[in-house]
């Protein structure tokens, strides 16, 4: 009687614990490739209407997959959207709300589960090859929270730490391999090149074993640089050499899981951080038909091209319009893996794979969404209606962009409360607030809602749901 209550006892105690959750009728587990751009343009694909960057393996990819239209971001900077991504949360709850350059020593807190983490805990192997940027201190890199192996830059291709060489004052980029630099500076023209051969290396070696395999490029974020293979070979210059090169990446990483008879039995997600760093001109995307881009909270910025391929699961040639996002897969791939999330914290993103099905009738299960850019709330979603309140925003005020790797200032202008009919206007050129006061009342219930949970610089709340990030020890800023 004793065992059987401790059995009783036990079962029910492992049961309601956060961890993975088993079936003895469970699927094989699939393995899971994300590949990330970085500023890449709603536009810049040939998918999604790119007029002269070709890009055919991601084509291939909606053409065997599905492509989301309505695909947001956490912020549209780096360092917030990649914490979205990784862990299913507004980086707004979690304190990282803008990019992490080397002389900061906060970054991603040890407390909150990371998808490496979760898939990990299932017998994973887990590897990113790429731009880490959620804190570069060695208690913050990804060997610290579920990746077995990493290789690449800590932070963004542009930022330069300031180092002392014997008498002399120095800027240096390091490239890292698991937690020791192995390089400074290194030739950023084959950083695509290193990432491909990495991530091919990383599926052949674990063809036998569930993997998850995360490829945060480099490009085409300033300073552009490719390999000579590339140069020269798009009709958008260099920008565009960048994103074929990335294109000639995907393909190879396609055609491992092919050669290695993976293609069924992998979801493969491919998309980017945010929108385009349009002062730079030639040297950013296209995010049009949309507004803005980086660092606002207009769709240029948090809408990004999305495709999605997985034979077993998502019906081939197939589009999704419903609004989904960056920290959905988190919860997506909980489900896949029945997984039980924790319950002691709120985790944001929602599963999509009733959308990745295209079940009829599947909608968004985002009932609002919400923009901010750092702590500022500046705009709430719910379905096709989308409500700006009042704030300034980066903008070039119609003058002519940067040129050759060179930007210019923007300026910051004001936007009045403004409602936008995205279905109609996804350009958000037309504010019709006027004609529809009830629909900017109900969103603004979710303007205070928003407010009340994570809080809202403009108006000077501090949020009551907010989880801080973690610092390094005996590190100040």
């Amino acid at each position: 009687m004793f065992r059987l209550s401790l059995f009783v006892f036990l079962v029910t105690f492992l049961s309601a614990r956060p961890g993975p959750a088993f079936s003895a009728d469970a699927p094989p587990l699939p393995n899971l490739v994300i590949l990330f751009a970085d500023d890449l343009g709603y536009r810049d694909l040939g998918c999604f209407g790119a007029p002269k960057i070709k890009t055919p393996n991601i084509d291939r990819l909606a053409d065997e997959g599905m492509r989301f239209t309505d695909f947001l971001v956490g912020q549209a900077t780096c360092s917030p959207s990649r914490y979205t991504l990784l862990t299913g949360c507004y980086p707004t709850r979690l304190g990282i709300i803008f990019p992490l350059g080397p002389t900061l020593h906060f970054g991603i807190a040890d407390r909150e589960l990371t998808l490496a983490e979760m898939v990990k805990s299932r017998g994973y192997a887990t590897a990113i090859f790429g731009k880490w940027h959620l804190g570069h201190d060695p208690c913050f890199l990804p060997t610290r929270h579920g990746f077995d192996e990493f290789f690449g830059l800590p932070y963004s291709n542009d930022m330069f730490a300031p180092v002392k060489i014997g008498d002399r004052q120095c800027d240096t980029l390091p490239l890292m391999e698991g937690e020791k630099v192995v390089k400074t500076n290194p030739d950023q023209s084959q950083l695509t090149t290193w990432y491909t051969q990495r991530a091919v290396q990383f599926i052949e070696r674990h063809q036998k074993q569930p993997f998850f395999l995360y490829v945060p490029y480099a490009m085409p974020h300033v300073p552009l640089a490719v390999s000579d293979k590339h140069k020269g070979q798009s009709a958008q210059g260099l920008y565009g050499d960048a994103v074929e090169e990335i294109d000639g990446s995907v393909g190879q990483i396609l055609d491992a899981l092919k050669r290695c008879g993976l293609e069924k039995s992998t979801w493969v997600v491919f998309t980017s951080d945010n929108g385009p760093w349009l002062p730079y001109g030639n040297h950013a995307g296209n995010a049009l038909p949309l507004r803005e881009g980086k660092a606002t909270t207009f769709e240029g910025g948090f809408r990004e091209p999305c495709v999605m391929r997985w034979p077993e699961v998502i019906p081939a040639g197939t589009e999704c319009n419903q609004m989904t996002a960056a920290m959905d897969i988190l919860p997506t791939m909980a489900e896949i893996l029945r997984y039980n999330l924790p319950q002691d914290r709120i985790i944001d993103g929602r599963s999509i794979l009733p959308l990745m099905k295209n079940l009829p009738g599947t909608k968004s299960p985002h009932e609002v969404y919400y923009y901010y850019y750092h702590w500022e709330l500046q705009a709430v979603r719910s379905g096709k209606w989308k409500l700006h309140v009042p704030h300034k925003y980066r903008t070039l005020s119609g003058r002519e962009p940067g040129k050759d790797g060179k930007c210019v200032p923007e300026d910051f202008v004001p936007i009045g409360l403004s409602l936008f009919d995205l279905d109609n206007d996804v350009g958000e050129t037309t504010n019709v607030a006027a004609r529809h006061p009830e629909v900017v009342q109900r969103l603004l219930k979710y303007v205070e809602q928003a407010r009340e949970d994570l809080g809202d610089a403009l108006t000077h709340r501090r949020g009551k749901n907010r989880r801080p990030p973690d610092r390094a020890e005996g590190k100040d800023d």
